[in-house]
């Protein structure tokens, strides 16, 4: 019997039992659901933070001062036992960082990949006044190349200009949440306005020059009391510190094209003259693209997990496909006998029967995709992040979905087929 004839005979089969075939397809349509949607939901928060990373200078190369662990042995035992090792860690001096004129070796020797250095230095924690109002922030000196890597939405007012920088003029760039402190929001009425701050016992005025939109995160805190940033040029940060600055971490923008893995190894064969010696600390210079790969990688790995426990359900809805099958075939027991005994050979009756469970599973599947796109795009629209259906999946569920009913259909099949056409036509 030809393939199509096949397939014409399941439909009516199935449209003569749509309830029976709708229960037998919804284990099916749960398991390619639930697959589905899963899949949508991890390649939509890979892709999401992949994208983040990217955004955040997943090319750039950081440089960070860190200390060396020593581990030492525990003099002593009891019972002979040794108490064992322990690590300690040195504190970071401000000798062990970078300094302004190993940065600038280091731009002249890879002139040709570097673009920018993006340098920030935190002088701390202080209360800005005005008059008898006040509001928490952070002093922070930058450099030009800061601005490259962080994004910083301006209300108002302007950046720091070159003579800012060159010279360490007084001029700080503040947040909205400070002038709605201060100024009661009246942005136009803080610029050109001074500000007193001052930290261990250090006083400082600084010209409010432009007031930048300060977003909420749970690390600075949230709320009218929040302290945010107060970004002075790098050198009035100098001055106002009164000594040189050196630095424990810095971010290498890379001009485009550029291999930050390769230019990360060139640095730390440029770094390590410096800190051979250094008995405290060390300087690694590395990128995010490692880090990002880690974290997609342990993305898709939990997403294929997951998708294997729910793939459960495809084997428990095809169980109930081999079951209605058989039930299919009790109750079509004289028509098989009656092919049979027309000459009806075995092949063609066990190809009928597994183009009809094949049927059943794939229309299962079909309905178990739409299922699984709509939950995982409502998942990720939920969950914030751009929803992501994946060709691929949908392709290797329905894939395996028909496999389902051939594996699950070849049983019942194969028993129709080896029916005797005599007992068969006798069944009643």
């Amino acid at each position: 019997m030809l393939l199509w004839e096949n397939i014409i005979l399941a439909i009516n089969s199935l449209l003569s039992n749509k309830m029976r075939a709708l229960l037998t397809m919804l284990g099916i349509i749960i398991g390619i659901g639930a697959v589905i949607a899963i899949i949508t939901v991890g390649d939509s928060l890979t892709l999401s933070i992949s994208e983040n990373m990217q955004s955040m200078g997943a090319n750039d190369v950081y440089i960070m001062i860190k200390q060396k662990a020593e581990e030492k042995e525990e003099e002593g035992s009891i019972d002979g036992v040794k108490f064992g090792t322990y690590s300690t860690t040195s504190k970071i001096e401000e000798e062990d960082c970078l300094s302004d004129d190993m940065l600038k070796e280091m731009c002249n020797r890879f002139s040709d990949e570097i673009y920018a250095l993006s340098l920030e230095y935190e002088i701390g924690n202080s209360i800005a006044e005005r008059g008898k109002t006040s509001a928490n922030v952070s002093l922070q000196g930058v450099n030009v190349g800061y601005y490259v890597t962080n994004k910083i939405t301006m209300l108002d007012g302007h950046m720091f200009s070159q003579t800012d920088f060159e010279e360490g003029r007084s001029v700080a760039i503040v947040s909205d949440k400070l002038v709605n402190k201060l100024f009661n929001g009246n942005i136009q009425k803080a610029l050109g306005q001074d500000i007193k701050v001052s930290i261990n016992n250090q006083m400082g005025n600084f010209t409010i020059i432009g007031v930048y939109e300060h977003e909420d995160n749970l690390i600075m805190g949230m709320g009218d009391d929040v302290t945010t940033n107060v970004y002075l040029p790098l050198k009035a940060a100098m001055n106002f510190e009164h000594k040189d600055i050196k630095y424990s971490y810095v971010e290498v923008i890379t001009k485009v094209g550029v291999d930050s893995n390769a230019l990360a190894n060139r640095i730390n064969n440029f770094l390590e003259p410096y800190y051979r010696n250094n008995r405290n600390c060390e300087a690694t210079a590395f990128t995010m693209t490692s880090m990002t790969s880690m974290l997609t990688d342990m993305l898709s790995t939990i997403t294929v997990a997951i998708s294997v426990i729910a793939g459960i359900a495809l084997i428990v809805g095809g169980i109930g496909v081999m079951n209605i099958m058989l039930v299919s075939i009790t109750e079509r027991t004289r028509e098989i006998g009656t092919r049979k005994a027309l000459g009806a050979k075995n092949s063609s009756i066990r190809v009928q029967f597994i183009v009809e469970a094949i049927i059943i599973c794939l229309i299962g599947g079909i309905f178990g995709v739409i299922l699984g796109i709509g939950g995982g795009v409502l998942a990720s629209h939920i969950l914030g992040y751009p929803a992501k259906p994946s060709m691929s999946g949908i392709i290797v569920s329905l894939i395996f979905s028909m496999s389902i009913g051939v594996f699950f259909g070849y049983y019942p099949a194969n028993k129709a087929a080896k029916m005797n056409p005599i007992d068969a036509l006798r069944y009643e």
